[in-house]
């Protein structure tokens, strides 16, 4: 279980500070039903991770001879997720705002002020096992799992030890406002502003750190 936690906790760092998830839940928390809603998006979040990942995982698993410590295929899947991560990085870096724009703001972050707790339920589902970019983290994540380790129990574990770390990010807000109260409302509104103007570029850097360890990785297995 630790070689797989340890190879897949990179990746899981990268999910836990994804912009977009975080400023959900800190609009939320900026709504009427604070509690509720950011409440609702974050067991979302947490399960929709821990039920990809541990998907992934134990598909790739079982694809996974016993005793195979560096399986092909998982070579050719890290390179392939790399490359796709590296590709998806470039496309954030060009599509940054430029100095002096805003970036436009997505109709769902207009419509959270109206949300109740099964749609943050569900824009969790969404951000996190839908969204192109978190939906390729957390197959990589899977597959890391799946590549250290053939035990059941292991997978298990590192799995949840994955959707923990990687929903650290958005559970951060609302802990912060379950500790501060409203008092925690500034802090949370400039914190909002800085990802959403920076979005792109914070996913750019993540992304291609991320992509660049996933090629790193299957190049020194084959």
């Amino acid at each position: 279980m630790g070689a797989a936690v340890g190879q897949s906790l990179p990746i899981a760092v990268g999910v836990l500070i994804s912009p977009l998830p975080i400023v959900a839940v800190v609009l939320m928390l900026l709504s009427k039903s604070a509690k509720v809603n950011a409440t609702a998006f974050v067991l979302g979040w947490l399960l929709s991770v821990a039920v990809v990942v541990g998907v992934v995982a134990l598909l790739a698993g079982a694809a996974t001879p016993d005793g195979d410590a560096t399986p092909t295929w998982a070579a050719v899947l890290k390179l392939v997720l790399g490359l796709a991560l590296l590709l998806v990085a470039v496309r954030q870096w060009r599509g940054r705002p430029k100095d002096g724009f805003e970036p436009a703001t997505p109709k769902w972050m207009q419509a959270i002020d109206t949300f109740t707790a099964p749609r943050a339920f569900g824009l969790a589902v969404l951000l996190s096992a839908v969204n192109p970019k978190n939906l390729l983290l957390l197959v990589s994540g899977g597959a890391t799992i799946a590549a250290a380790t053939t035990e059941t129990s292991a997978t298990t574990g590192a799995v949840l030890v994955f959707a923990v770390v990687a929903s650290l990010g958005v559970a951060a807000p609302l802990v912060l406002y379950l500790v501060m109260g409203t008092r925690a409302a500034r802090m949370l509104e400039e914190l909002k502003t800085w990802m959403v103007r920076d979005n792109a570029i914070i996913m750019a850097v993540l992304l291609a750190v991320i992509g660049a360890k996933l090629i790193g990785d299957a190049i020194t297995a084959f």
